[in-house]
């Protein structure tokens, strides 16, 4: 039988579900959310508006932008219980600490056990604003301040930045985040996308699925890319350096970080957004050094594009968040953070027409054998 069977390993391939939601053509490096290009989304959306356009499926006029944007800000609590978990869990990886208080939220808010597609949409957009919440909690408790409560006047990402830093940020540097946001809210059957989606197929509530897919984005191979990028270019140090770095990587036959894409062949579409981004973020802040040493690793990159080795959104989010001098632990909940309404959305087509998902394993291991008592072995 093993010679008839085709294995693909990691499911690399294999088509398991039809999804209305984002599309993805690796080799022509497009993005699209229910038919929107990602360039449009990001130059021109916002996340609430992109948040609603997923969970939806279609653009929101602006009274229902306004009246979705105020359910956002009316979710913007956690129960007292959160803040002691966070507490008692404070010294712990921030995507650990995060896991662990929305696994505690499926406890201690009775809706959180509905299934339903509305209860799903009514859950997730409160997940949505309160994961947020959460990190910025966490990095106030652990350093021993009092988590600064929401202000009901600043979109999502505006927010997020007050609660996490205690200052109003820019109007560049929110509409940076939010940008960034959006460029990660949803990507197809993406590793946690998929986990999520096994959970929900047992029938299993949003909170659960939701905790499974933070599970499978803490592991490095999938939500670690921004942070080993800025370790990456502590390591290089300065732009002069770059070349040379490339070089031994590519000598000693390792990957540099940021290059290359599980799907695409061309550059990440979203690459250019966090690219431009990062370009003004570090003239603003007066630190250009961190933007120049990127581009001068692209620059040495230039000839393995044609292996399909071109750069991707991560490489650009990890300077992003050290400008804005946010702790290297905190960059995967970042990430989590803008994924939310992708989760949700994947999560309710899975319930639309839900199948238990269930695939094989090839067994190699011995033939049956006689069992032997354990006084003969």
């Amino acid at each position: 039988m093993s010679d008839t069977v085709k294995i693909n390993r990691g499911l690399k391939g294999i088509y398991f579900e039809r999804s209305g939601v984002s599309h993805i053509d690796g080799a022509a490096g497009t993005l699209t959310y229910r038919g929107y290009s990602i360039h449009d989304l990001a130059t021109h959306s916002t996340f609430e508006e992109v948040a609603y356009l997923l969970i939806y499926g279609e653009l929101p006029t602006a009274e229902e932008l306004a009246a979705f944007s105020a359910r956002l800000k009316a979710a913007r609590t956690l129960p007292n219980e959160i803040h002691a978990i966070i507490a008692a869990t404070k010294d712990g990886h921030p995507m650990d600490v995060l896991r662990t208080a929305v696994s505690a939220l499926a406890a201690l808010e009775p809706t959180s056990q509905q299934v339903g597609e509305q209860a799903f949409i009514e859950n997730g957009i409160r997940l949505t604003a309160q994961v947020p919440m959460i990190v910025a909690a966490h990095e106030a408790i652990r350093n021993g301040r009092t988590p600064v409560a929401p202000d009901p006047a600043l979109d999502h990402a505006a927010n997020w930045l007050w609660m996490l830093k205690g200052e109003k940020p820019s109007a560049e540097a929110a509409r940076l985040a939010d940008v960034d946001f959006i460029l990660h809210a949803e990507h197809g059957s993406n590793a946690s996308s998929f986990a999520a989606r096994v959970t929900v197929g047992t029938e299993a509530n949003l909170h659960g699925a939701i905790v499974t897919a933070l599970s499978t984005l803490a592991g490095p191979a999938h939500g670690g890319a921004a942070e080993d990028v800025m370790k990456m270019v502590q390591e290089i140090g300065s732009p002069e350096n770059a070349a040379a770095y490339v070089k031994a990587k590519r000598a000693n036959r390792e990957p540099v970080t940021g290059f290359g894409h599980r799907v695409y062949r061309a550059e990440d579409p979203r690459a250019r957004h966090m690219r431009d981004g990062v370009k003004a973020l570090s003239e603003e802040m007066g630190q250009p050094e961190w933007y120049e040493i990127l581009q001068a690793v692209v620059e040495a990159m230039k000839p393995y594009a044609r292996h399909g080795l071109n750069v991707n959104v991560d490489f650009y989010s990890g300077v992003i968040y050290q400008l804005h001098g946010i702790p290297m632990d905190l960059y995967v909940p970042i990430f989590a953070i803008g994924r939310v309404p992708g989760w949700v959305i994947q999560c309710i087509e899975q319930q639309r027409q839900n199948i238990l998902l269930r695939p094989l394993t090839l067994y190699n291991g011995p033939e049956e054998r006689p069992y032997t008592p354990i006084e003969n072995r």
